[in-house]
């Protein structure tokens, strides 16, 4: 297969995408080889075995964000030399990636239509779903790549100026994207799906842009900031499956088919390896972060550790008398009082005169004294 800039004819002829029916000609591109069909109460449904994954994809995705939702507060982990814990500049808030976890579910959730032929291709609002998708793909690359940057504290995380930052970058992303997409559909506004230059930019110049950008600033995050090399390896491996996603689909998706009779086609490998990645992003994420447990409303018990000698009860013996003596001038002697210069000892009948006798201050105090 060749890629041609602004062409998506040999890419389409190789890759059952999306937008194939919609560029081109009036016909679309058919691929050379795809999935077979499956017959489902006497409904075609296209690409079952790629529709397994997006529904695969979508709990896999809902348990991600059940987990980011779960720590309250994500504070980025920082090991000085000096053993110094710390904020983390690589520090990502979950109000953050917890968006781009979003638009992951709501692209897998259309693609399922899409792929199925759910909603046919012939239909009228086919192009507006897939100008739909389209702009939801390029938003969330837009999500990651910020994400990426707000690990160096442009913006503080979590706050409103970060919050809409991301918000109004997507949202504007996802704008122009749609309206790019739905011009070439529909040829309006100087667009033509004959020449649907502007679509392969967005389409697939842009997501690899931003991976790019993302992958080289979270290396230079972990190498400048952390001591721990451990997340490096979480980027290499959403890198590598990132890679392996779109070499398998543009490249060996004809070969795949032909060799499994047309039971399954890159388009399934594609979609597998591409939920691997996203799956090593919140690894990565989840392993620069820890949970604040001043607000930790999980199960996890925490263990505090007793430093007052008048709360550490009996096992507090390996304390020193030294440590005692500091809350009690004169250590062992008799401690002083708040009250009249009588100790709670000596009130208490422990170290002043016995009980019954007169003046005695012992309790219970003597019938003799009422």
């Amino acid at each position: 297969m060749t890629i041609q800039f602004g062409s998506f004819t040999g890419i389409c002829e190789t890759a059952a995408l999306v937008i194939c029916p919609l560029v081109e000609s009036n016909q679309g591109v058919e691929p050379t080889c795809y999935s077979r069909n499956v017959d489902l109460g006497g409904t075609l449904i296209f690409q079952p075995s790629t529709c397994f994954i997006h529904i695969v994809a979508i709990i896999m995705t809902a348990i991600m964000i059940y987990h980011i939702r779960s720590k309250y507060t994500a504070v980025g982990e920082q090991i000085l030399s000096n053993n110094i814990r710390g904020s983390f500049a690589g520090n990502t808030c979950r109000k953050e990636i917890i968006m781009f976890f979003y638009l992951f579910a709501i692209i897998e959730l259309l693609a399922i239509f899409l792929d199925s032929g759910i909603i046919p291709t012939a239909s009228t609002v086919y192009p507006w779903f897939a100008a739909v998708y389209t702009g939801l793909i390029a938003a969330a690359y837009c999500c990651l790549l910020i994400n990426g940057f707000v690990g160096f504290q442009f913006a503080e995380d979590g706050t409103p100026l970060s919050l809409w930052l991301l918000r109004l970058s997507c949202l504007v992303i996802f704008g122009v994207c749609f309206f790019v997409s739905i011009a070439t559909f529909k040829q309006f506004a100087g667009f033509k799906y004959t020449s649907p230059i502007g679509l392969w930019i967005v389409y697939i110049l842009w997501p690899l842009i931003c991976t790019v950008v993302y992958v080289v600033s979270q290396l230079i995050l972990v190498f400048r900031t952390l001591e721990d090399r451990w997340p490096i390896g979480d980027i290499i491996f959403g890198a590598a499956f990132f890679v392996v996603a779109q070499v398998v689909l543009f490249a060996f998706s004809v070969t795949i088919c032909d060799a499994v009779a047309h039971y399954i086609d890159g388009l399934f490998f594609f979609t597998l390896c591409m939920l691997l990645s996203v799956m090593m992003v919140y690894k990565y994420w989840d392993s620069i972060t820890k949970e604040d447990l001043e607000f930790s409303v999980g199960s996890k018990a925490a263990v505090w550790e007793v430093k007052d000698p008048l709360l550490a009860g009996s096992g507090g013996a390996d304390y020193s008398e030294e440590d005692s003596s500091s809350y009690y001038p004169g250590g062992a002697a008799t401690p002083a009082s708040l009250v009249g210069g009588v100790s709670g000892q000596q009130w208490y009948g422990g170290r002043g005169p016995t009980v019954g006798q007169g003046g005695g201050r012992g309790y219970p105090p003597s019938s003799e004294r009422y």
